[in-house]
């Protein structure tokens, strides 16, 4: 993979800056930041710092290296786990170290991670046994010095020399491509060729530490010694340097300090925080503790690429905002919430909600505290000039102040402030709590007139032209005629909206004298013979592409400022009377100015006063070009599960990225070496193609990404700083490896599997179409014999169903000869009876009174039909034939009710051929109640209801 975004790229905006006179202000104290040791997880005191290329800042402190990279920090050990004392890095990117007995350096390896190689290893331990503290570290004549307090190590081309201190070291120095050593017997030593050659006059320096040494001027050196004070040493003459400054090093004995671009020195105290002081030792600043400082004792002093400051403190790192145009008065200056200030008779004052606190002008003000006009203490509006007097709107009165007290209470109402009254010289209204008052400036100051009658609402935005006094309360707009005598309003009218097309009323302002009305950064005057309001298109062009204004003031300067969203912007006025739009600057006082008090005081371009909610802001114009760059965004870091590649660590090659799938889910961190106002620094970030646009601004400094599909991808990182500039885009390759199936090789072994499962499926399927013919033909054979069967089948059902008839019918023939036999045999019956009835009528005839042959052929008669009668076996007949005609019947009837009994399988008989009860008594010779009985005996034993019919039971058995 290749990174795209060199990390060395600078832009135009950034040299230009550095090549520009650097300036530190006397007024007022710069943006101080703090890192406590809980942020950057080290220890408490920091020795040394330095910055390399990409603008990353290392610290050397007790814990080990720390890098900052502006979003992120860094710790780096050493191999004992002892403090890091010194560090330098060289051209080449090298970060060189010393510490205890340890001294290296590190280097980013081919992942971009710093990787700490050992020099104190090339030491002969036999020799020297104790290496001690390494305290300084120079790049000289392609040469690394570590010096330590018993030799010097110097390293040159791979290998390692040692220089034996005379009789020991202190500290040493580079000034002006030499390079100094204190030793504490022969002074000052210069080294030369590899030796050491003591500077003259310079052995009385031996009783104290000298902590710095930095040129000023063509020929001075100034000295810094811990508890002497300051030195010059010029033509070999060493003298004390007696300023301010050196006054405040005896004082607070001093650690050395640091050169500002030549012109500035930065000196570091042990119990008193810094100061910056000019060439001629006059005192700029002091910032300590009570200042902005965490801590009062500064080990190191370091100034970055942009001519910031930063400290390593005995207990944290502080960061001062040196190349700002803005410095503060905030609470160490004893002042509160600003509504106004103004510069009067040498002193500037400021009305807060505290009262009017002033500060003499033309005195420094880096020590005293602005201290509060005696009875002003309340809530002040507004402090001003009217006629040469100061007057103070406050809320106990309109204050006549002279001399750091109040002079005189002109009216004991509550004030906003006041204006000069057109056409009427000497005449200043006031805008009060009950509405306007009138005011006469005389001999002895401004005196009370009377209050204006007809209208008692009040506001801090009015103002007066020759018709009128025009006031905003709330979004609408009053017009107002006063009275010619000064007493009363004559008129009073209510303006809702300016035109039709624009409702309410943003602001009312004087822009060279004349009135305007603002609302939605349309501007418009008011024409009194017209009565209507018109708009300016000139003024509405300049905030055409301007954020909706709510307040705007010309100041002094004829310059434009306006506030918007909690903002501040101003149309700077140019020579040749264009407006020149700045926004950028003022974006680190969002949030922090008062609502609804826009308070600028321009006194020049240089010394411009801007009122906050927690203290003022000087604003110096000059400034601006030096301090608006524009940033550099990096990709710090691109991590995957396992493995992370540290970018931005001037390593010389990124080696391609290749992601594996089964490692999908990546996450990036963001850095810019934008060190002002950190919290206000946002990123926005692009991953081509998964993002299809760039994400929102966000102070998050780091985004990740989950189940990235296989492909390259591009990320895209850019930043915009706390002035609104966005950076050129940061950008870095990568791919995704797909995943084994998804792989090229994957997809050939597919295609090779679908070429043979498409050869193997087309053989199956003519294997298939032939079986399925084969089956086709079975199965064709295999329907025509079932069908075949049925057929059969179904013939011989039918064959059945015939015999079945046949059967049937033969049964019902059988049933219906049975019953012509029972007729029969009951017709026999019947004639047996009536023989029988025959014979016994014979046998009661009396033969004797027959002749014998009368009596003969009468007992041939009786026997005749004695015979007839006994020889008639038709009834047992019937029986045996019915029996074996309904054998199975019986059968089957026995089996399922065993209880039934011989005779009523008789009747039972009987009754399936159909038989009359009357014909049933007669064959079973009984009664026809007797067969009811039977029947009903009968019923009981097959187990039927009375509902249920016998004979057609009988006949479903």
């Amino acid at each position: 993979m290749k990174l795209i975004k060199s990390y060395f790229y600078i832009t135009f905006f950034t040299l230009f800056s550095l090549a520009v006179f650097s300036q530190v202000k006397n007024i007022g104290l710069p943006d101080v930041r703090n890192y406590m040791r809980n942020e950057y997880k080290g220890g408490t005191q920091n020795w040394n710092i330095d910055q390399d290329k990409n603008g990353n800042l290392y610290f050397a402190n007790n814990n080990g290296l720390l890098q900052f990279d502006g979003a992120s920090w860094r710790k780096y050990t050493l191999p004992n786990s002892t403090s890091v004392r010194c560090l330098k890095i060289d051209d080449s990117g090298k970060i060189f170290v010393g510490g205890y007995n340890e001294f290296g350096y590190f280097e980013p390896n081919e992942k971009g991670r710093l990787i700490y190689t050992s020099l104190a290893k090339k030491i002969d331990k036999q020799k020297i046994k104790i290496i001690d503290f390494i305290w300084k570290i120079h790049s000289y004549h392609n040469e690394i010095i570590f010096q330590s307090f018993a030799r010097t190590y110097i390293l040159k081309n791979g290998k390692l020399t040692i220089l034996k201190a005379p009789k020991r070291f202190q500290f040493s120095f580079l000034v002006n491509d030499k390079l100094y050593f204190q030793d504490i017997e022969k002074g000052i030593l210069e080294y030369k060729n590899g030796k050491l050659h003591p500077l003259p006059n310079t052995t009385s320096l031996n009783q104290t530490e000298i902590w710095g040494m930095y040129s000023i001027g063509k020929s001075k050196t100034l000295i810094i010694t811990l508890d002497k004070g300051l030195f010059i040493y010029e033509n070999n003459s060493l003298k004390p340097w007696n300023t301010e400054a050196n006054s405040y090093v005896k004082k607070n004995n001093s650690l050395g300090g640091v050169m500002i671009k030549n012109n500035f020195i930065v000196l570091n105290s042990v119990l008193d925080g810094i100061i910056i002081c000019d060439i001629n030792g006059k005192i700029i600043q002091h910032i300590n503790r009570k200042k902005g400082l965490q801590n009062n004792t500064v080990l190191t002093s370091f100034i970055d690429n942009k001519n910031n400051l930063w400290l390593g403190l005995d207990n944290g790192i502080a960061f001062l905002n040196e190349s700002s145009p803005f410095t503060y008065f905030g609470f160490s200056y004893d002042i509160s919430t600003v509504y106004a200030s103004v510069i009067y008779e040498g002193n500037l004052y400021v009305a807060t909600n505290r009262g009017v606190f002033y500060h003499a002008w033309n005195s420094s003000f880096k020590e005293d505290v602005f201290k509060l006009v005696e009875g002003t203490t309340a809530q002040s509006w507004n402090v001003q000039v009217v006629e040469n007097e100061l007057i103070c709107s406050n809320n106990s009165g309109a204050l006549s102040i002279k001399g750091g007290k109040v002079n005189n209470i002109i009216d004991s109402k509550g004030y906003f402030g006041f204006k000069r009254i057109p056409n009427h010289p000497n005449h200043f209204i006031g805008s009060n709590y009950d509405g306007f008052a009138i005011f006469l400036k005389t001999a002895n100051g401004l005196v009370y007139k009377n209050q204006l009658a007809g209208f008692d609402k009040s506001s801090n935005s009015f103002e007066l032209d020759d018709s009128y006094l025009w006031l905003k309360k709330d979004e609408s707009i009053y017009r107002m005629q006063i009275s010619n005598d000064l007493t009363r309003f004559i008129s009073i009218k209510k303006i809702n909206q300016l035109s039709p097309k624009f409702k309410n009323t943003g602001s009312i302002q004087k822009i060279d004298n004349n009135i305007y009305f603002q609302t939605n950064n349309h501007f418009f005057k008011y024409s009194n013979e017209q009565d209507l309001f018109y708009e300016v298109k000139k003024i509405s062009n300049l905030f055409k592409n301007i954020p909706t204004i709510k307040a705007l003031k010309e100041d002094s300067q004829s310059n434009l400022w306006y506030a918007y969203d909690e903002s501040l912007g101003v149309l700077m006025k140019q020579k040749n009377n264009e407006y020149k739009n700045v926004v950028a600057p003022f974006s680190n006082l969002t949030g922090n100015l008062v609502n609804n008090y826009l308070s600028v005081n321009t006194i020049d371009s240089k010394n411009i006063f801007i009122g906050l909610t927690d203290g003022l802001a000087h604003y110096d114009s000059e400034i601006l070009n030096n301090f608006v760059t524009k940033p550099k965004a990096f990709i710090r870091s691109f991590s995957f599960p396992g493995d992370t590649i540290v970018l931005g660590n001037n390593q010389s090659k990124i080696e391609e990225i290749d992601v594996p799938y089964s490692s999908n889910q990546v996450r990036f961190t963001f850095s810019s070496p934008t060190y002002e106002n950190l919290e206000n620094v946002e990123f926005s970030y692009q991953l081509e193609p998964f993002d299809e646009n760039w994400s929102n601004w966000s102070t998050i400094s780091l985004k990740e990404y989950t189940n990235l599909r296989e492909g390259d991808y591009k990320m895209n990182v850019k930043v915009r700083n706390s002035y609104g500039i966005q950076s050129e885009p940061s950008t870095i390759n990568f791919s995704v490896s797909p995943p084994w199936y998804r792989h090229f090789i994957a997809f050939m072994l597919y295609f090779i599997l679908i070429i043979a499962a498409i050869y193997f499926i087309s053989n199956r399927i003519k294997m298939k179409i032939r079986k399925n013919k084969y089956y086709e033909t079975i199965e064709q054979r295999r329907l025509y014999l079932e069908k075949e069967s049925k057929i059969r089948q179904e013939q011989y059902e039918l064959e059945k169903e015939i015999e079945k008839l046949k059967n049937d019918k033969l049964q019902i023939k059988i049933l219906a000869k049975d019953k012509e036999l029972v007729n029969n045999s009951l017709q026999v019956v019947k004639k047996n009876k009536t023989l029988n009835g025959i014979i016994k009528k014979l046998k009661e005839i009396d033969t004797n009174i027959l002749d014998d042959t009368t009596k003969s052929e009468f007992g041939k008669l009786h026997k005749s039909i004695v015979k007839e009668v006994n020889t008639d076996k038709s009834w047992k007949d019937l029986e045996k034939h019915i029996k074996n005609v309904h054998f199975d019947f019986l059968k089957r009837l026995k089996e399922k009710y065993p209880t039934v009994s011989p005779r009523e399988l008789d009747l039972s008989t009987y009754l399936l051929m159909n038989m009359s009860t009357k014909e049933i008594a007669e064959i079973m010779n009984i009664s026809t109640g007797g067969v009811e009985l039977a029947r009903y005996r009968l019923r009981k034993k097959l187990g039927l209801n009375k509902k249920e019919n016998l004979i057609g039971f009988l006949m479903s058995i």
